[in-house]
């Protein structure tokens, strides 16, 4: 006796046998869409700074400190300054770094594919002098040997601007084009009469010349008039006593034109990393200074370079909302999401109706393919003709028996009960047919 399968409510297997292809095919666009659309963030960034016992050298180790706390390593890159910086950026050598205002133009940023992450701090011109050179304005400095730094740091080029504002030719004094280090070291043993470079008062250099005997600050006095005639730079002051206030150091208010500091990125740069990188400018330069106020810095202020879009929101909105409660890698997994959702939205809309009727005629095709054999057999039936018929009808009613007992074995869920049923009769159906051909043989006889 053939052993009759039960109904099922659900059939499972089925259902992943239809959906699985649907499902997979759905995680491995998603994946694709999650590792392309929207790529991971690097675990690694270069930064270009400036040179030994520069401002930029001394922040861009902050910087480090900072994204080192995320898992990001920032490896940081010596450079002439910020002209060598760009340079390096247009080359790919580095992927963010520190320029100086008024190094490049708006126009030539945006075709080199340059942005700003913001400004950070203004970086005076410090012009140091031997305390026995008799120079209060510009056009004294005429005959003297004064070193304005390396073609990259972008001093020379500022400051022969400056010079042409006073009707100064650079033919007119000695200059020499060494680093600041060396530069100081010569400063200090006479060898040349003044120095120049553009830094943040936290470089190791100003602290030093601030502060030793024998030399003297430069009052940029017409700093204002500069500041109008040069966009990119703006008059600060150094207030009286803000080196040493016991000392009085410095004995008076100085004077001076200072361009800006700024981060510019490459515009492929990641957008969590410009996330990261203004997060971490806010930190560090966002409270006062000699030169600011507190919350004055970053800005998108005082660069000529485009802001990018990540640093713009930040300077409107604040941090991300989900980097205010989570770590940078969870909270840029879950922005990240948004791809994944999208894709899914895509897909599971169009092929959820695909799988329904893909699943329905799945078990219904369980059935329906027993009605072929029952076809074959009509057509056997049929086709019987002389002596051999009443065998025939004995080999189709053995056949039908077995079509039976293998109908009897199929597993089908409760709701499509019916068709099995509708199987039964037909079989029944067919048998009598069968039996009534076997019947009319033997009354033939």
């Amino acid at each position: 006796m053939s052993k009759i399968r039960k109904f099922t409510q659900f059939s499972f297997r089925d259902l992943v046998a239809t959906a699985g292809p649907t499902v997979l095919t759905i995680v491995a666009l998603c994946a694709v869409a999650y590792l392309l659309v929207d790529p991971s963030p690097p675990r690694s960034v270069t930064l270009g700074t400036g040179q030994e016992n520069s401002a930029y050298e001394e922040f861009g180790k902050k910087y480090a400190a900072k994204l080192g706390k995320h898992g990001i390593k920032v490896t940081l890159q010596r450079s002439l300054g910020s002209q060598d910086n760009l340079q390096h950026l247009n080359e790919g050598k580095v992927d963010i770094a520190f320029v100086q205002s008024g190094s490049t133009g708006q126009a030539e940023a945006q075709r080199k594919g340059l942005v700003s992450i913001g400004s950070l701090f203004t970086e005076p011109v410090w012009l140091f002098l031997r305390e026995d050179a008799q120079v209060t304005r510009l056009t004294q400095l005429k005959g003297l040997k004064i070193n304005l730094g390396p073609e990259g740091s972008g001093v020379p080029k500022l400051f022969r601007q400056v010079l042409a504002l006073n009707g100064v030719e650079p033919g007119d004094l000695t200059i020499s084009a060494l680093e600041n280090t060396p530069g100081t070291v010569e400063l200090l043993e006479g060898r040349i009469d003044g120095l120049v470079f553009s830094s943040g008062p936290d470089a190791p250099l100003v602290q030093m010349l601030l502060q030793t005997p024998g030399f003297k600050l430069f009052d940029f006095s017409q700093a204002e008039a500069y500041s109008r005639r040069l966009p990119f730079v703006s008059h600060v002051v150094l207030p009286r006593g803000i080196v040493d206030v016991g000392r009085d150091l410095p004995a008076q208010d100085y004077h001076l034109i200072a361009p800006t500091a700024t981060l510019v990125a490459r515009e492929d740069l990641h957008p969590a990393l410009i996330d990261l990188f203004v997060q971490a400018a806010s930190e560090i330069h966002g409270g006062t200074g000699w030169f600011q106020q507190q919350g004055q810095f970053p800005s998108a202020r005082y660069t000529e370079i485009p802001v990018a879009r990540e640093a713009a929101k930040f300077y409107k909105d604040g941090a991300p909302l989900l980097q205010r409660y989570m770590s940078f890698w969870l909270a840029n997994f879950f922005d990240r999401m948004w791809v994944v959702v999208v894709a899914l939205a895509a897909l599971i809309l169009p092929l959820s109706k695909v799988v329904p009727p893909l699943y329905v005629w799945r078990i219904r095709s369980r059935v329906y393919r027993w009605y072929g054999q029952l076809r074959t057999v009509e057509q056997e039936l049929e086709a019987a003709q002389g002596p051999q018929r009443a065998q025939i009808c004995a080999g189709l009613l053995k056949r039908l028996d077995e079509i039976e007992e293998m109908v009897n074995q199929i597993s089908i869920p409760l709701a499509f009960a019916d068709g099995l049923y509708g199987l039964r009769s037909h079989i029944n159906f067919v048998r009598q047919r069968v039996k009534n051909a076997d019947g009319a043989i033997a009354a033939a006889k």
